[in-house]
């Protein structure tokens, strides 16, 4: 998983040895668009971070908790858990025995294209952000669990597409609400909060220090931190995390050797990254790579 306070930023120490009853696997729809998580952790803590894409799934043993939106929850056996894209979130255990679970990562572009096909002859147009992270749904995760079966089938894209298909728009229906773009109506201090959230996306190769962002926004470094944090749920270290990890995944499916995509993306070295990397994703680099192309 992925998922405290939203007023804290993530650790910086190195996640804890992985247990034997760790493990993670990852499945890209071969269609695109769709990317399947099956993951047991004991051990295993994630950094706070977020994703590009809807993370929607299904806690199918234990209680994971995580911290989410100023709160922190815990996600049963049978919960569906639901966050919306760049949504901060952790993730760690709620008992010693750990948690299992199934997560699909949906492609914004994808999830907007349902939204619109169900949209149409609404006044009020369809719900397209999810209400609460973790809700008790039990037809919810039935169709969700049908997803995750049908996308962990190989030549069997089709399949895939329309059972998630079927469960975002379901769960969306009865866990969504309609949202203004808050870029649409945005004060002052957003808008300077932007501008650092943009120097972040440009110089995440750098060593970027919190004056460089302070001068960005016109703020003292200590009202940079918090003014940040606030807006984003996460400290500007933790963000900038976030960008150096996935830049670094985009370069490694283009070819880049570890190393040099860790040099490249900003790491100290190649340990910095993986550690980095595993914080969030919850494999090494390597191992994730080999997911994403064996599907």
């Amino acid at each position: 998983m992925h998922a405290g306070d939203p007023s804290s930023s993530s650790s910086s120490s190195s996640p804890a040895s992985p247990s034997p009853r760790d493990w993670a696997e990852m499945r890209p729809l071969a269609s695109g668009g769709v990317t399947l998580l099956n993951a047991h952790f004991t051990q295993h803590r994630f950094e706070r971070h977020s994703h590009e894409t809807y993370s929607i799934g299904v806690t199918r043993s234990g209680v994971q908790t995580f911290a989410c939106r100023g709160a922190r929850h815990a996600s049963l056996a049978g919960d569906v858990i639901l966050f919306n894209p760049d949504e901060p979130h952790d993730g760690s255990r709620g008992t010693d025995a750990g948690f299992g679970y199934s997560m699909l990562y949906v492609d914004a572009a994808l999830v907007h294209a349902l939204v619109a096909d169900r949209a149409a002859g609404s006044p009020t147009g369809a719900a397209h952000y999810f209400k609460a992270p973790v809700v008790h749904d039990p037809q919810g995760a039935l169709l969700l669990q049908r997803a995750v079966a049908a996308v962990a089938e190989r030549q069997e894209s089709l399949h895939g597409e329309e059972r998630t298909a079927a469960a975002v728009q379901a769960l969306l229906g009865r866990h969504g609400e309609v949202r203004v773009d808050w870029a649409q109506s945005v004060n002052a201090g957003r808008q300077r909060m932007a501008l650092v959230r943009e120097y972040l996306h440009v110089h995440f190769a750098d060593d970027v220090t919190v004056q460089a962002l302070a001068t960005q926004a016109g703020l003292s470094r200590a009202h940079l931190t918090r003014a940040f944090t606030a807006t984003y749920g996460m400290a500007p270290h933790a963000y900038l995390n976030m960008v150096r990890v996935r830049q670094a995944q985009a370069a490694l499916r283009q070819g880049g050797a570890v190393a040099d995509v860790a040099a490249a993306c900003g790491f100290a070295d190649q340990s910095h990254l993986t550690r980095r990397f595993k914080g969030q994703v919850g494999m090494a680099p390597g191992r994730w790579l080999s997911h994403m192309q064996a599907g």
